[in-house]
């Protein structure tokens, strides 16, 4: 008497489909993780600069140039967060720093990834964490 035996497993075609969907969506993740990493820079500046004593009374010259210090130390390139992204918003009496950019990855042949980064803190708590 003869079983039938059942062969279990991924054959040749779909193990190269797979290792076509998982290669594409690591190149993805290759391209996008400097970004984020420089974002994670940014929003670590931010934080470092809120925590200033008296830097809610300081012009937008003055936060841009402190900026531009924590952004050396962090490795933020100044042509991917332009100096016109850095913002001082001032409602009601209340300062906000908001940092806005856009950043084009080229990806394959006439694709780009398009990742749009945008922080606010404020910076009316001064020296507060």
């Amino acid at each position: 008497m003869r079983t039938h035996v059942t062969q279990k497993g991924i054959t040749m075609i779909g193990f190269a489909i797979l290792l076509g969907v998982l290669g594409f969506f690591a190149y993805a993740a290759m391209k996008l993780i400097p970004a984020y990493t420089e974002y994670f820079g940014v929003v670590k500046s931010m934080k470092l600069l809120q925590g200033e004593a008296g830097i809610e009374n300081a012009s937008v010259e003055e936060i841009r140039n402190k900026l531009n210090v924590q952004f050396d130390l962090q490795y933020v390139d100044e042509k991917d967060v332009p100096r016109q992204a850095i913002q001082l918003l001032t409602q009601n009496g209340t300062h906000s720093l908001r940092i806005a950019y856009d950043r084009d990855l080229p990806f394959i042949y006439n694709v780009d990834l398009l990742v749009h980064f945008d922080k606010t803190v404020d910076l009316t708590r001064g020296a507060t964490p």
